[in-house]
């Protein structure tokens, strides 16, 4: 009987490689595993387009129907003659006083406007740390070059200002080394005299140099006032609410129940009643005659109230690092500043940025407040002179959804900063 021998055959070459099934790539993976997932997950999806469509219906038809070259609210209505439809005219028309106030000089413009120009300059190298650091020179000058733009008047008012800061600061870092309180609290007494003494020199100087022409506070108003707020509020209370923080948790009773009793009182009052306090009870604690700016004593009162609630969020901070890092640091013989500055303060700072976020876009919005003390911002122009108005009575939508679009562009910004920040000084790989 003859006898067969079998032979496995072995493949040589792999199979080509199958494409996965049509449920497990592209948008119909992504469909499945995200909106119908499951029954509950399919009924929100479904209710969920049924309420975009119904708001898409709705709101499309009033978009793309916009009229934007009316003069008056009668004149829109005339033309859209019943048909659904939004009238933008009311932003061509009025967009000046929406930006600018209804009294800050039209052929002056270009100043403001420039200064937020070079704002987004003098902020670049301390956002983003990898630009060159001599950029910082330039963000240090930037406050007083902001001050003339928007302001105006003679050029040595922002000069004897920065030369005080500068002086102060040469003190400072010549005592430093012997006492730290001595030489902060020398370094102050220095800038207040050297403003003292600049305050007689310009008034001398004044006279003999050109100048720019003088805006009152008074005239500023609009979404430019709101930057304003925004912008110089925020930068100040920060460094402010981090020496709160840090007074708070010193061994020293004085200083410690200062900032406790600071920080309390003002998170415990509302924004809304500090604005009172500055623009009605400051002016009895002043001598009579005084004249104190509305807009300093506004930005006073919100950089308190801001630099409360920083100073609890950088105390939190502080709170979460571990004792190790104190001990690291009196172990490199470090004093006190040299630790903070170097150890301490940058990984309190780095785990505070989501409050330190929340506390920014919460006052930037509450910059809207200042409205309800007569001070004609973005909403307080919208509810004041341009719904008052017999041309744009009854224009409320409209206004109020270029005002809401305003506000998101910044406080989305800032919020994708912070979320970019957080990615960047991310150092454990979690």
């Amino acid at each position: 009987m003859e006898e067969h021998l079998s032979v496995s055959f072995v493949r040589t070459e792999p199979l080509p490689q199958l494409p996965p099934p049509a449920t497990e790539q592209g948008i119909v993976k992504w469909l499945r595993e995200n909106l119908f997932s499951g029954w509950l997950n399919t009924l929100l999806t479904v209710l969920s387009l049924i309420f975009i469509y119904k708001l898409a219906s709705d709101t499309l038809p009033w978009l793309l129907n916009g009229i934007w070259n009316t003069d008056s609210l009668a004149e829109c209505r005339e033309i859209l003659d019943g048909t659904t439809g939004a009238c933008f005219s009311v932003l061509t028309d009025r967009w000046n006083q929406l930006l600018f106030g209804f009294k800050y000089p039209s052929e002056q413009y270009w100043r403001p406007t420039l200064a937020f120009v070079l704002l987004i300059v003098a902020a670049a190298p301390v956002l983003f740390f990898d630009l060159p650091r001599k950029m910082l020179i330039f963000t240090g000058l930037y406050p007083f070059i902001a001050f003339y733009l928007i302001w105006g008047g003679t050029i040595w008012t922002p000069i004897f200002a920065l030369l005080g800061f500068v002086v102060g600061y040469v003190v400072y870092s010549r005592l430093v080394r012997n006492s730290f309180a001595t030489a902060f609290f020398s370094g102050i007494a220095a800038a207040l005299v050297s403003w003292w003494l600049g305050g007689f020199l310009t008034d001398l100087l004044a006279s003999e140099t050109p100048a720019l022409e003088a805006v009152q506070s008074r005239d500023m108003g609009g979404f430019m006032l709101n930057m304003i707020l925004g912008t110089v509020c925020v930068s100040l209370s920060l460094p402010i609410g981090i020496v709160l923080a840090l007074g708070r948790q010193s061994d020293m009773p004085i200083i410690k129940w200062i900032c406790v009793v600071f920080i309390e009182f003002i998170r415990g009052v509302p924004l809304i009643t500090l604005l009172f306090v500055a623009n009605v009870v400051l002016a009895y604690f002043l001598p009579p005659g005084t004249s104190f700016d509305l807009i300093l004593r506004v930005i006073i009162m919100i950089t308190m109230f801001a630099s409360a609630y920083i100073a609890e969020v950088i105390r939190g901070g502080l709170a979460a690092l571990p004792k190790g890092q104190y001990e690291a640091a009196d172990s490199l013989g470090l004093d006190y500043a040299q630790a903070m500055r170097l150890i301490i303060l940058p990984q309190a700072l780095k785990i505070s940025i989501p409050g330190i976020v929340n506390v920014s876009v919460g006052l930037f919005k509450d910059t809207t407040l200042v409205s309800v003390i007569s001070m004609f911002d973005l909403v307080g122009m919208i509810r004041g002179p341009i719904l008052a108005s017999t041309d744009w009575n009854g224009v409320y939508w409209e206004l109020f959804l270029f005002a809401s679009l305003l506000f998101f562009v910044v406080c989305y910004s800032i919020s994708q900063y912070s979320q970019w920040l957080e990615r960047r000084l991310q150092t454990d790989h979690r």
